[in-house]
């Protein structure tokens, strides 16, 4: 089976997760976010667009319910073997299938937790679950459980993760020898995505951020293209992504010149990220990374065009972002571990003179620090 990992890392997670419903007084847990049946069984899949569970249970019962058109997916891409599939109708409502699930599991006035923060349990499913469910089990919200087994990487994870990295370089590499004047967005986006097609990732947990002109102050994509102008700015947001663990970038690069308000920005962002770097240690409250990052603005004039987060976990993420669990804001109480992953991004947009300036790599935490992942040294690049 084409199974990402040894069936043994698989098992090792199944146990911690166990341990954690033990401590967490749950007899089980019902699972909505792809990540979390990704990380857990590898089963992979966008079906969880549909209503689909994947049930685990503290006896050790794995079961999973989901459509017709995931049954392959799931037997040849996960170690599922108990899979149960709902027919698609007007009136079906699979939650009450998943109640009977339930009923057989013996999980009828027991304790279960649910992953109700999931972009595959919508609101209108979630109503659905309850109401299957109301008087028949205790539900909890445990959306962050699995979340916290995720967010601390093996050593065999850490392999993809390196490996994304690589291929985000490789994207950047495709950047630096195309952005200059008469430059078409899309003949860009399409090298960067060729790179990473090229080197064997995937398709990343949302679309590449693009914006050049007075649309490199956006931190979003939106749909349209343009070509560079003789004196421009384009900024990129982008990731690598490997067995689905992403490895995130950003780069404002001027085109034809550096205004002395690039120049101020690129400084602070260089001051603001060596900051952060110095923060994110095993032992640190991630909010510390954050207060690292807004201080050093504040002091240079900047707090108007800072933001009020300055990144994220990464991991293994699907559609419709890469944004991973815990997030670099202040007062985030969330400790720092060794072989956590981060995207760390500096981001100063200043509407008033129309210039941004937004740098960004992931860095892994190590025993006392974090280790850069990318080979791209912060420069001002000018094309």
């Amino acid at each position: 089976m084409p199974l990402h990992f040894h069936r043994d890392e698989f098992s090792d997670r199944l146990i911690r997760l166990k341990e954690l419903l033990c401590k967490e007084k749950l007899d089980g847990i019902l699972l909505f976010r792809q990540e979390s049946m990704f990380y857990l069984t590898g089963y992979d899949t966008f079906g969880y667009v549909f209503f689909q569970c994947l049930y685990f249970g503290i006896n050790g019962e794995l079961i999973l319910l989901t459509r017709l058109p995931d049954l392959r997916q799931a037997q040849k891409t996960s170690i599922v073997e108990n899979i149960f599939i709902w027919v698609d109708g007007e009136t079906v409502n699979p939650a009450l299938e998943l109640k009977e699930i339930l009923r057989k599991c013996r999980a009828e006035g027991k304790n279960i937790g649910v992953e109700y923060d999931s972009y595959g349990l919508t609101a209108k499913n979630g109503k659905m679950l309850d109401s299957a469910l109301d008087g028949f089990c205790r539900l909890t919200d445990a959306s962050n459980l699995v979340n916290r087994l995720r967010v601390v990487k093996s050593q065999n994870e850490l392999v993809y993760v390196r490996k994304a990295a690589e291929l985000a370089d490789k994207a950047l590499d495709e950047a630096h020898s195309i952005v200059r004047e008469g430059c078409d967005e899309g003949e860009l986006l399409a090298a960067m995505q060729g790179a990473v097609f090229r080197g064997g990732g995937d398709y990343p947990g949302n679309e590449f951020i693009i914006g050049s002109g007075e649309n490199a102050l956006l931190c979003r994509y939106f749909s349209g293209r343009r070509k560079l102008s003789k004196v421009d700015q384009i900024t990129l947001e982008w990731a690598g992504a490997y067995r689905h663990y992403h490895a995130a970038m950003m780069r404002t690069i001027p085109v034809g010149i550096v205004t002395d308000q690039h120049q101020r920005m690129f400084d602070v962002c260089l001051q603001s990220i060596d900051a952060c770097q110095k923060a994110l240690r095993p032992g640190n409250a991630i909010g510390e990374v954050f207060d690292a990052y807004a201080n050093t603005c504040d002091i240079f004039g900047m707090r108007d065009h800072r933001l009020n987060a300055t990144g994220y976990s990464l991991g293994t993420t699907f559609s419709p972002n890469w944004m991973d669990w815990p997030m670099f804001y202040h007062g985030n109480t969330v400790v720092a571990e060794k072989n956590m992953v981060f995207f760390l991004h500096m981001i100063l947009m200043d509407s008033n003179s129309g210039n941004a300036m937004c740098f960004g790599h992931t860095v892994l935490v190590t025993d006392s620090g974090c280790e850069c992942l990318s080979r791209h040294p912060f420069e001002l690049v000018m094309r």
